[in-house]
C-alpha cells in the first residue's frame, strides 16, 4: 500500500490512539518542543484570521513558542504576539466573517508594497449563520464572497502556505440559546461550499489552498467536553496546533519521528555505489550459475547405447566456487537491504506512532511465555550457564525488548528500568562469555578477534552504508564491540594470564585480580571524568564512529549506563571457573549445585533479591535518579536469576528451543527492528497493511523474523570467506578490508562537503 501524500492526509485524516494521541493516516507526528518551533519559525510571520475558533488556535500555536502566553487579549479585536529572541510575529486579526472587510485585508498583502505573512491560517462562519439567524440568503452571500476571496488566497499561496480552515461540529445541546441557530446541518452546507468553491478555483496544484479538514474528525470525538458547545477543549486545538506546526516545520527540520510531510531523502553518493555494487552483484551471481548449471547439464550421466551402461561423470555434482558463494551472500544481501530500504527510507510504506497501554505489552508477554514453555527439552550438558540456556536466555530477552520496542512501553517507568536490566544482561554475557573462552583457551590470536569483530559488525557497517545512518545510531553494537576490545586488551596484556598458567602456581589467580582490579579502577574514573571520555573519542578516527549529532555525549550516556555489568560478567565467570576447577559446585544431571541446605538458603536469598529489585525499580518515580543507581544494582537481579535458574537440577537440566531459537539470531533482531519491524529508525512502527493493525503485526513479524535469520546465515557465510584461519590470507584481506574503509572515509568527505 502505497504511503500516498501523506501532507494531505494529515490535514485531512487520521484517529486517536487512547483519548488524547492523535494518529494521522499513514504517517506520524513529532511532537514539537519550544526550542524546536522556534527554530523553525525564526524570523517569520505567521497570521490567524477569523472568529473566536481561530483565535483559540492562534492562542494555542504561540503556546507553542513559548508557554508562559495566557489568554488576555480583547476578545474582539486584533491580538499581537512577537518574540524577540527568534524575530517571530504572530498575529491574530479579527474578522469574524467572510466579506469585504476580510477580501480588503487578504488583498493588501498580494500587492507588491506589503510583506506577505509566511503562514496565513484562514476560517469564518459561525457567525455568519449567527447574525443571520442561518438564512439560506446569508449562505449564498457566503459563496459570492468566498468566491471574491479565492483567487487572492491562490495568488497569496504561491509564495505563503495558506490553510483554509474547516468549520468544526457544534455541540447542539449546549448551546445557549443566542446560539441555537448553528447547527451542524448548517455547519455542514457552509464547509461543503467552501471546499467546492476552493477547489474549484485551484488551476495549479502547487499553488493550492490547504483544506484544514481533521479539525471536524478531532471536534467529532471531543466536542461533548466543550465548555459551551461551540468552542474545542483545549487538548483538542492543542492537537489542531501540533499538526499546523507539523505541515509546515517537517519538511525544514526534517524531525526522525516525523514522517508527516516530509520528501523522500535523496540517494547519498554511498547510497549509489552501493546499488550498483548489489547490482552487479545479482548479475554476477546470475552469469555464474547459469554458467556452472550448463556445465552441469553437460557432464550429466548418459546412456551407452552399445553396452546399456551408464558412464559416469567427471564432475558429478555442481562445484560451488569461493567467488560463486560470494556473489550468492551478497545477492540476498542486496535483496534484503532493497526491503530495508523501501520500508524506511522510500515513501511506500505507511508509519504510525507508538501509543502504550498495558494490554499492548504484558498480553504478548504471557503468549510468548506459554510458548517458551511448551517447547521445553532437556539440555546437551548441565553445566552453569551453558550454551543452549544462554541461547534460552538471550532469546526470551530479545523477545521482551523487541514487544517493549513495538508498544511503546519506554513511557511506563517500571517496565523501562526491568528492560534496562535485560540488556546489562547481555553485556553480562559478553563478560561472562569472552572471558571464559580467553581463560580457558588461552586464544588470543588475530583469527579469533577478527571473527568476533566481523560477526558482530557486519550487519550495522551494511545498514550504515544503506540507511545512510552513523555507526553510534545502533549503539548496542559498538558497545558490545568495545567491551569485546577491552577484555581481550585486559587479559592478552602482558603478562597473559590463563587458567593453564594459573593451575601451576597459584599466585597467576592474584595477579589476574590486580588486573580486574585495574580495569575497575579505569572504569570508575572514566564514569566520573565526562571530559576524558569524551577527549579520547573524539580523536579521528574514533570520533568518526560514536559521534552522533556531531558529539559523544549519547556514546557516554550509553556506555556509563551499563558501566560495571561487564566487569561483574567477568568476575562471575573468574569465580565460578574457580569453583568448577576445585570442585566444589555439582553439575550432575538433577543434582542441585550446592548441598541441599546451601542451596535452599541461596535460593531463598535469590528470589528475595530478584523481588526487591523488581518492588524497588517499580517503586521508581524519576528516570534519571534511578539511572545512576541502575549501574550498580542490576547485577543483583541478573545474579538471582542465575542462581534461581541453575542451583535446581532439573531446572539447570531443561531448557526451551523457542527461545534459543531466536537467541541464535538475537544480535540480528536486535539490529533489524530499527528499520523492517519498527519504522523512522524506531520511533514508529511500520504499516504494510493499514486498517488491520494485528493482521500487519503478523505478516511484518513473520517477514522480520525471516530477514533476520537469513542475514544470520549470510553472516555466517561471509565470516568464513573474508575471515580465514590462514594468517597470510588473512593479512591480505585485513588490507583489503582497510582499503574499503579508507575509500568508505573518502566518499563520506565528499559527502559531508556537498552537503555543506
Amino acid at each position: 500500500f502505497k504511503g500516498g501524500d501523506t501532507c494531505e492526509y494529515l490535514l485531512s485524516s487520521g484517529r486517536f490512539l487512547g483519548e488524547k494521541v492523535w494518529q494521522p493516516h499513514s504517517c506520524m507526528m513529532h511532537k514539537y518542543k519550544n526550542s524546536e518551533a522556534k527554530n523553525c519559525l525564526i524570523d517569520k510571520r505567521v497570521v490567524f484570521i477569523g472568529d473566536s475558533r481561530i483565535r483559540q488556535l492562534f492562542y494555542s500555536f504561540i503556546k507553542l513558542i513559548n508557554p508562559q502566553v495566557k489568554e488576555e487579549g480583547i476578545k474582539h479585536g486584533n491580538i499581537p504576539f512577537e518574540d524577540k529572541s527568534a524575530s517571530i510575529k504572530v498575529d491574530f486579526l479579527w474578522y469574524p466573517e467572510v466579506n469585504g472587510s476580510m477580501r480588503q485585508r487578504i488583498k493588501s498583502w498580494t500587492e507588491g508594497s506589503v510583506a506577505k505573512p509566511h503562514i496565513i491560517v484562514v476560517g469564518a462562519a459561525t457567525w455568519s449563520i449567527k447574525i443571520h439567524n442561518g438564512s439560506n440568503e446569508a449562505l449564498a452571500q457566503y459563496k459570492i464572497n468566498i468566491t471574491s476571496i479565492a483567487p487572492l488566497l491562490e495568488k497569496l499561496a504561491i509564495s505563503s502556505d495558506v490553510y483554509w480552515v474547516l468549520q468544526d461540529p457544534v455541540y447542539e445541546d449546549m448551546l445557549s440559546e443566542s446560539r441555537k441557530m448553528i447547527t451542524n446541518e448548517k455547519i455542514d452546507a457552509y464547509n461543503e461550499a467552501a471546499v467546492r468553491i476552493l477547489n474549484s478555483s485551484s488551476r495549479n496544484s502547487k499553488a493550492k489552498v490547504k483544506v484544514f479538514s481533521v479539525s471536524k474528525l478531532i471536534a467529532q470525538e471531543t466536542i461533548m467536553k466543550s465548555a459551551d458547545g461551540l468552542h474545542l477543549p483545549e487538548s483538542s486545538r492543542d492537537t489542531n496546533a501540533m499538526i499546523l506546526m507539523n505541515v509546515y516545520c517537517n519538511k525544514i527540520m526534517k524531525p526522525i519521528d516525523g514522517s508527516c510531510c516530509q520528501p523522500q531523502p535523496p540517494l547519498t553518493l554511498i547510497q549509489k555505489i552501493a546499488f550498483c555494487f548489489f547490482t552487479l552483484s545479482i548479475f554476477g551471481y546470475l552469469i555464474i550459475s547459469l554458467i556452472h548449471r550448463n556445465n552441469y547439464r553437460k557432464n550429466k550421466s548418459c546412456t551407452d547405447l552399445e553396452s546399456g551402461e551408464e558412464k559416469k561423470p567427471a564432475i558429478s555434482t555442481p562445484n560451488v566456487s569461493t567467488l560463486e558463494m560470494l556473489l550468492h551472500c551478497f545477492c540476498k544481501l542486496g535483496l534484503i537491504m532493497t526491503y530495508f530500504y523501501l520500508c524506511d527510507r522510500a515513501n511506500l510504506f505507511m508509519k504510525e506512532n507508538k501509543f502504550y497501554t498495558h494490554s499492548s505489552f504484558f498480553i504478548p508477554i504471557v503468549y510468548i511465555l506459554v510458548l517458551g514453555v511448551f517447547y521445553t527439552e532437556n539440555t546437551k550438558e548441565t553445566k552453569v550457564l551453558n550454551r543452549e540456556q544462554t541461547d534460552e536466555w538471550k532469546g526470551w530477552m530479545q523477545l521482551v525488548i523487541l514487544i517493549y520496542h513495538i508498544s511503546g512501553a519506554s513511557t511506563f517507568l517500571p517496565v523501562y528500568m526491568h528492560i534496562r536490566v535485560l540488556v546489562a544482561a547481555y553485556l553480562f554475557q559478553t563478560g561472562y562469555g569472552h572471558f571464559s573462552y580467553f581463560w580457558i583457551k588461552g586464544d588470543f590470536g588475530v583469527y579469533r578477534v577478527c571473527q568476533v569483530l566481523f560477526r558482530l559488525n557486519f550487519l550495522v557497517v551494511v545498514l550504515c552504508i544503506v540507511m545512510d545512518r552513523p555507526y553510534q545510531f545502533y549503539y548496542f553494537v559498538p558497545l558490545v564491540t568495545v567491551w569485546f576490545m577491552i577484555i581481550y586488551a585486559t587479559l592478552a596484556v602482558w603478562p597473559q594470564i590463563v587458567q593453564k598458567k594459573a593451575n601451576g602456581n597459584c599466585l597467576w589467580h592474584f595477579g589476574l585480580l590486580l588486573k580486574l582490579i585495574c580495569l575497575l579502577t579505569c572504569i570508575y574514573f572514566l564514569s566520573y571524568s565526562q571530559g576524558t571520555f569524551e577527549k579520547i573519542f573524539s580523536f579521528w578516527p574514533l570520533s568518526k564512529c560514536f559521534e552522533l549529532n556531531g558529539n559523544v555525549y549519547e556514546w557516554w550516556f550509553r556506555w556509563k549506563l551499563d558501566r560495571y555489568v561487564v566487569f561483574h560478567g567477568m568476575l562471575f565467570a573468574f569465580i565460578y571457573l574457580a569453583l568448577q576447577k576445585h570442585q566444589m559446585i555439582s553439575e550432575g544431571k538433577g543434582d542441585p549445585l550446592f548441598s541441599s541446605r546451601v542451596s535452599n538458603v541461596l535460593l531463598f536469598i535469590s528470589i528475595v533479591s530478584f523481588l526487591t529489585y523488581s518492588i524497588w525499580a517499580s517503586s521508581c518515580k524519576n528516570k534519571t535518579e534511578c539511572n545512576e543507581l541502575h549501574p550498580s544494582v542490576s547485577v543483583v537481579q541478573i545474579l538471582a536469576f542465575i542462581l534461581i535458574r541453575n542451583i535446581p537440577g532439573y531446572v539447570r537440566s531443561v531448557y526451551s528451543s523457542f527461545f534459543a531459537w531466536f537467541g541464535k539470531i538475537s544480535l540480528e533482531l536486535f539490529i533489524c527492528q530499527y528499520h523492517i519491524w519498527l519504522a523512522a529508525d524506531t520511533k514508529g512502527i511500520l504499516v504494510l497493511i493499514p486498517g488491520y493493525p494485528m493482521f500487519n503485526v503478523l505478516v511484518s513479524t513473520f517477514i522480520f523474523v525471516c530477514v533476520a535469520h537469513e542475514i544470520s546465515q549470510i553472516t555466517n557465510d561471509l565470516a568464513q570467506i573474508v575471515v580465514p584461519k590462514d594468517n597470510s590470507t588473512l593479512l591480505k584481506r585485513l588490507l583489503c578490508i582497510a582499503g574499503f574503509f579508507s575509500g568508505l572515509h573518502f566518499f563520506s568527505a565528499m559527502q559531508d562537503q556537498s552537503r555543506h
